[in-house]
């Protein structure tokens, strides 16, 4: 086995690695992003290394020096990566044996790789949780804000892409942030199950050197360390459990760009996206697409792609660790990068949004959006809640015959459907006072609204 090929497992293996094996089964052109981690990850166990005897103290100073140069190195960008490395475990290794020689060659006692990389993981995805946690607090406060601008403004509600009932724009946006808060809420559940120290764990067995796991936990700010060895180096459900997570804030994001690309077309006319945020056509001189909004859509089903393909790698592998495990990174890194994007753009969008009150408004007058509240108002009479319904649902019927509004009938018209109805029922037919009457608790009310915001931002506090 030439010196070029050797490999640090080469011992029992009497020819060297095909070229086009090592290009195959190499990771280290995506997996170099864990430098930092697996160098501090190494700096920790040699520190334990010595605390316990293992290693002398001048091998201690001679590894952390060496692998802080390293750091230093990648960082600079001076370090070269090699495909025959494999791993950025194994490029690290290989670099730090070269600068130390056999001080170097100490560093893997009571390890593998299997617990190795399991901990740069889990170091790197505790890290990234915690930023997207804060990109996602600044995009509630982005629609908080929102909301506060908002606060008076009415629109058509909808189910089934049909006009409902009308309610408070600012109702409608706190509605994302009850999604993104629970987004939140999940990211930091998932981050405590990520926060779990699994080194030690080695290749499957542990190690009967005389190691101490909890040392290493404090060095690394572990608040845990794993318990069963074999789970540690063949769990990934961490990864799997922030992919899903990460799935479900892309999908609350790629629901409200839904209602941002509809709304914002001639047909709607709701709301104006800055042209900082959109873009033209190659061959339409009058288009301004929504372009930003349509990639953020668009990027959710790349999110998907990621959970699915984790799923699918882990469904069928045997105990312990096994070398599908490699193909976890590409995919959780590449969630991690789209999420990380799309909550900063749709954080600059929602600051940059224009609605046209008076657009809103009368879209939110017709469609007979009150009938509701006309019904709702003979419950109040007495009428039972499915007679009511019938007979609004006629007063309807008969408004659209005659190709009136039916705050345009006479009192004589009401009553022909029912005795009940008297003279108040056309303040019930106002889409101020239907919006404001809904004082039911998580009603689109005024007043409920307005305490909610406060409840929020006294949280912010």
């Amino acid at each position: 086995m030439s010196g070029k090929q050797k490999k640090p497992w080469c011992g029992r293996f009497s020819e060297p690695t095909a070229k086009t094996v090592e290009d195959f089964t190499s990771s280290i052109h995506f997996d170099k992003r864990l430098y930092r981690y697996d160098i501090e990850g190494s700096i920790a166990h040699a520190r334990m290394l010595c605390r316990q005897g293992i290693i002398s103290k001048q091998d201690e100073r001679i590894i952390v020096k060496g692998l802080t140069d390293i750091l230093h190195q990648i960082e600079k960008r001076h370090f070269t990566f090699r495909p025959e490395d494999e791993d950025i475990h194994m490029a690290v290794e290989r670099k730090l044996i070269e600068k130390t020689g056999a001080a170097g060659g100490k560093l893997h006692a009571g390890r593998s790789r299997n617990d190795q990389v399991s901990l740069d993981v889990r170091m790197y995805l505790r890290d990234e949780i915690a930023q997207i946690v804060e990109l996602v607090s600044r995009l509630k406060a982005s629609l908080v804000d929102l909301a506060v601008k908002e606060e008076k403004t009415i629109l058509p509600g909808y189910t089934h892409l049909q006009k409902a009932q009308p309610v408070l724009l600012a109702h409608y946006l706190l509605a994302y942030w009850e999604m993104l808060d629970r987004d939140e809420e999940r990211l930091r559940e998932c981050h405590k199950r990520v926060n779990v120290m699994p080194l030690g764990a080695a290749a499957l067995a542990g190690t009967a050197l005389p190691i101490d796991r909890h040392y290493v936990a404090r060095l690394l700010k572990f608040p845990e360390i794993s318990h069963n060895s074999m789970d540690a180096v063949s769990d990934r459900d961490f990864v799997v459990e922030f992919v899903f997570v990460a799935s479900l804030l892309m999908m609350h994001m790629s629901r409200f760009c839904e209602d941002l690309v509809i709304w914002s077309t001639d047909e709607f006319k709701f709301v104006e996206i800055s042209d900082a945020f959109t873009t033209g056509s190659s061959i339409m001189p009058q288009k301004k697409n929504p372009d930003v909004a349509e990639l953020i859509r668009g990027k959710t089903g790349r999110v998907y792609g990621d959970l699915v393909a984790l799923l699918t790698v882990m469904k069928g592998l045997p105990m312990t660790y096994n070398r599908d495990l490699q193909e976890d990174k590409e995919a959780l890194f590449d969630s991690v990068d789209t999420v990380k994007e799309c909550v900063r753009m749709l954080s600059e969008m929602v600051g940059h949004l224009k609605f046209d009150r008076e657009k809103m408004f009368k879209g939110a007058s017709g469609g007979f959006s009150t009938a509701t509240d006309v019904a709702e108002y003979l419950v109040m009479k007495g009428v039972p809640f499915r007679e009511a319904h019938k007979v609004v649902g006629r007063l309807v019927a008969y408004s659209i015959e005659k190709r009136r509004d039916m705050a345009d009938l006479t009192l004589t018209e009401f009553r022909r459907f029912h005795r009940s109805f008297k003279e108040d029922i056309y303040a019930n037919l106002k889409i101020e006072q239907a919006v404001y009457s809904k004082k039911s608790l998580g009603g689109t009310s005024k007043k409920n609204v307005f305490l909610r915001i406060k409840n929020i931002r006294g949280r912010r506090k």
